[in-house]
Formats: structure tokens, sequence, C-alpha cells
């Protein structure tokens, strides 16, 4: 399970693993208040798309395409966030206000996404049984 969580939110047992998922560290957070297993700082969007969506350039969506495909460019930045959530839940830590238009929410979608595509079958299915003729 992935959930997304602000850092300025006390941890529970229940968040399991917890991994910041910002470029920068949350403003007025000590290291031992967030209870991090891990930051990875690379994760987040770059700088400049940051930017681009806190100065209102760009809205949620247009955010979220970017964002989406700077992900996709970068693979080695969250496939160690793929194995943490096979193994138990994953707690997106995040520090924008907002709840529900933030890039942890992004990303967990993302995961999500990456975790239904790699837990298929790893070949197709053979039909040559059913054609036998053929």
């Amino acid at each position: 399970m992935i959930q997304c969580k602000r850092a300025y939110t006390s941890a529970t047992p229940e968040d399991g693993r917890r991994v910041l998922v910002d470029r920068l560290w949350p403003r007025n957070c000590l290291k031992e208040q967030l209870q991090l297993n891990a930051w990875l700082p690379d994760v987040g969007p770059s700088a400049a798309l940051l930017k681009s969506f806190k100065t209102g350039e760009l809205d949620f969506a247009q955010f979220t395409v970017a964002y989406r495909l700077e992900l996709a460019a970068r693979p080695q930045n969250w496939w160690e966030l793929l194995q943490f959530a096979e193994k138990g839940t994953l707690t997106l830590v995040f520090a924008a206000k907002d709840q529900q238009a933030n890039n942890a929410v992004i990303l967990a979608q993302w995961l999500e996404e990456e975790l239904d595509r790699y837990s298929g079958s790893s070949s197709p299915v053979c039909y040559l049984d059913d054609f036998p003729d053929y």
C-alpha cells in the first residue's frame, strides 16, 4: 500500500517505511521529528517545474503531465520505492500545504501503476494448444 502524508503530521506505526519525496527539506522540521527511513530528493520534480507550478504558470493537470514525463525519464530515482511498496506500507512524505495537488500524490499514482504493470505474468499466454491444426 502506498499513502501520502504531510511532513508536519506526526508519524504513526501504520506508516510503514517513510520516505521524504521533496527536493528541499521541509521548513522547521527536525530530522528526528520526521522519523524517515529515507530521503530521495531526486525523485521530486525539478526546481524549474516546481517553480512553474508554484507561480501559476502551470495548473495541476499540466504539472502532472510534466512531472510524469520527468519520472519516466529517470526511473533510477524511483525504482527503490517500488521495492519498498512491495514489502509493505510505503508512506510518501511531503511538505506541500495542498494535500490533494502535490508531487507526492502524482508519485503515488505513478508507483501504483508501475506495480500493476510489473505484477503481471512475465510472458504472454501461449495459445498454441487451442489451435492444434496450426
